[in-house]
């Protein structure tokens, strides 16, 4: 069995042929909590047109979650991958080491495909977009990987997307200066995927306090995700720049002698005082709370922000006054105890909201 030292972004699959994404970087011991992504066509199908997926040399059809599908296709279906999280006293998906059958890491797949002769067109559009981000930004191929159906073989040659990651906090600022010169550049043949309205058009917006204009807004500056004119194929790909923490970088924070309380649903005016976990899952912010709008005062001791959703990394900057609605939880640890708001899948989830308050666009 291949190495169980995992991380965010990291994949296993199962004997059922379920694929997971591990989920972060707290765990309980033994065992990895999970995203559910997709599971092969024997055990599940989706009448999704996004989902199929049946490209490059797997031979082997999967189709994709979305949403909550893989959750609700976990507990329904397969409850033996799910975890109690003793620190929320919840049932988590997830799957203990001896479970897993194999595992997917995203640098070494990156390697492989460096080191093969492929004649794929999205193979080679890969690493066209590495060469390009290692000449400018001075890192490594190391500090980089694949994610997505490209990490298991079945990504369709002539749709998928490009799919990178970038390990390090270093790493990233780095590489979204890069991005953001390539952006700059009208011959780099690169744009920032959310540059113009068509990143959005034509798709149901479902949160309620915060708009397609703020969205476009955050998502801009982020730089992370852009479009790729590739010549060779005619194609133009969007190509996603994930940020993952280096080894170093990573701190467990599960402690199954800590308790974490959910107390009530919270809007808050704060400004931002740390930003340097932004760029990860779960994304982190530290906060001096200045104003209630829903809720009790006690959201005014809240001294973090922690985000699971995607919508929110990279989403608000130190020293910016910021608009956060979620869940109020204390954490009670025997170090002492605090009050946070936490983003993440629930009954509300798109009423949740974090952004730059009284923007003017």
């Amino acid at each position: 069995m291949a190495t169980l030292k995992l991380r965010d972004r990291d994949g296993m699959i199962t004997k059922e042929g379920i694929i997971f994404r591990v989920f972060g970087y707290s765990h309980p011991r033994g065992a990895y909590i999970c995203d559910t992504e997709y599971a092969s066509a024997d055990i599940f199908q989706s009448k999704d047109p996004r989902a199929l997926r049946n490209g490059g040399t797997s031979g082997k059809v999967f189709y994709k979650f979305y949403d909550d599908e893989g959750w609700k296709f976990i507990f329904k279906n397969y409850p033996q991958y799910t975890l109690t999280h003793k620190m929320l006293n919840v049932k988590v998906v997830g799957a203990i080491k001896s479970e897993i059958a194999e595992t997917r890491q995203p640098q070494k797949r990156l390697k492989e495909l460096i080191g093969e002769d492929s004649p794929d067109k999205l193979v080679d559009a890969v690493l066209h977009v590495l060469e390009i981000s290692l000449k400018h930004s001075g890192l490594k191929a190391e500090n980089f990987g694949v994610f997505g159906s490209m990490l298991y073989g079945f990504h369709h040659p002539d749709y998928s997307d490009i799919d990178l990651l970038v390990y390090g906090g270093k790493e990233i600022a780095k590489m979204r200066e890069v991005l953001g010169e390539l952006y700059s550049d009208g011959l780099s043949g690169f744009r920032n995927e959310f540059a113009t309205t068509s990143a959005t058009a034509g798709k149901k917006w479902r949160f309620k306090n915060f708009t397609v204009k703020e969205f476009m807004w955050h998502q801009k500056r982020k730089l992370i995700y852009g479009l790729f004119d590739d010549r060779d194929s005619g194609r133009t790909i969007k190509a996603e720049f994930e940020p993952v923490r280096d080894w170093a970088e990573i701190v467990s924070e599960y402690d199954s002698e800590t308790k974490i309380v959910r107390k009530e649903w919270v809007r808050v005016k704060a400004r931002v005082v740390a930003d340097v976990d932004g760029p990860f899952i779960p994304s982190v912010y530290g906060i001096a709370p200045l104003e209630v709008q829903a809720g009790s005062k006690k959201a005014l001791e809240a001294v973090r922000v922690v985000s699971y959703m995607e919508e929110f990394r990279l989403q608000v900057r130190k020293d910016e006054t910021i608009i956060v609605e979620g869940n109020l939880e204390e954490v009670q640890s025997p170090k002492g105890n605090f009050y946070q708001i936490m983003l993440t899948y629930c009954p509300r989830y798109y009423e949740q909201t974090l952004k730059v308050a009284d923007l003017k666009l």
